[in-house]
């Protein structure tokens, strides 16, 4: 089995050598690919003074699906798995994919977050407090904000079809499922790898889960500057749902309903916020104001793309559809040609 090993990164210098270090010390023969976001905190020269990573591609878009996407198109190997960069591997992981594999097209598996070390380092911080905008940072379509703590896979039927959720950050693909899906869809901000669920599904590709494909988050250190987390994007968050949902499936009663009840949902628990007192009344229609902008908007550019691919892989902004994503390559694999293009 040829492994390789996109790690997508973003002001995650500290906690991505971490992450390395596990690849390299528990699956050292994999091919690493670390996919860079426009960084300002010393993760090129990091990288680059690492043996243990074959290809750092530098991009400038600051989404994790161009960085996914920017990984897998000059990954080689048979497998592809996708690993976030404050996530790390443990000593079964390798034997879980190879496992996984042989029975499904996809497999993941559970991810455990790890308080950090008192007096950590906060490098992992950009100048501006900014961080990559990550899948698990925003609700998107689950009923529960502690999904990572689950004891199995996340599943949901939506139009008659069995959709199984995967890690983004914890998963392993046959390269063919990749290229059936072409990558994630760039459209998207948050919620690429649910995207991609829903696709698989249509597909007929299955997911498997094993319990033995664990890793641990590393949670960034309360004192960064940017706190650890990005402020809730309620927009996105509902342009991103009625995006894949009607791209996915179409306009149906389930599809409506099921965007209806999340946006319900929120609204309650946002009004429980304002009687508590723990925001205000004109916050709480700002709050509205934005959800009903992101469902008309994902309503709209989801159907706009369902339109414009008809294929099965649902994916008019895929790895095919631009060859602009890398800024700079640093290749090991290729010593003769030079290692900078």
């Amino acid at each position: 089995m040829d492994l390789s090993v996109v790690v997508p990164t973003l002001n995650g210098r500290d906690r991505l050598a971490a992450c390395l270090d596990a690849l390299a010390a528990h699956a050292p023969e994999a091919e690493v690919i670390v996919a860079n976001g426009p960084s300002a905190d010393g993760t090129t020269g990091m990288v680059r003074d690492r043996d243990d990573v074959d290809v750092l591609v530098e991009i400038s878009d600051r989404t994790v699906n161009v960085a996914r996407n920017a990984g897998i198109e000059v990954a080689t190997g048979d497998i592809v798995a996708l690993v976030d960069y404050d996530n790390r591997i443990g000593e079964g992981w390798l034997d879980a994919v190879r496992a996984g594999l042989d029975d499904a097209d996809v497999v993941t598996g559970p991810v455990t977050p790890i308080e950090p070390e008192q007096g950590g380092r906060d490098g992992e911080a950009s100048a501006n407090g900014e961080r990559i905008v990550r899948d698990d940072e925003h609700d998107d379509e689950r009923d529960d904000e502690h999904d990572d703590e689950r004891d199995g896979p996340e599943r949901r039927t939506i139009a008659g079809t069995e959709v199984t959720y995967f890690e983004g950050g914890n998963v392993a693909f046959r390269r063919e499922a990749l290229r059936d899906l072409d990558g994630f869809d760039e459209y998207l901000r948050t919620g690429g790898a649910r995207d991609a669920a829903h696709r698989l599904a249509q597909m007929g590709r299955t997911v498997a889960w094993r319990e033995d494909l664990a890793v641990t988050k590393a949670l960034p250190s309360p004192t960064a500057a940017d706190c650890g987390r990005t402020a809730r994007e309620w927009g996105w968050k509902y342009r991103a749902l009625a995006y894949r949902l009607l791209k996915n499936y179409g306009v149906r009663p389930t599809v409506v309903a099921r965007a209806g009840t999340h946006a319900a949902t929120d609204a309650f628990g946002a009004a429980g916020d304002v009687i508590r007192g723990e925001s205000t009344p004109s916050r709480w229609v700002a709050t509205g104001r934005d959800v009903l902008v992101g469902l008309a908007g994902g309503s709209s550019d989801g159907l706009v793309a369902r339109s414009r691919d008809r294929s099965p892989a649902r994916n008019p902004n895929g790895i095919s559809k631009r060859a602009d994503r890398a800024v700079a390559k640093y290749d090991r694999r290729e010593p003769k040609r030079g290692t900078e293009e």
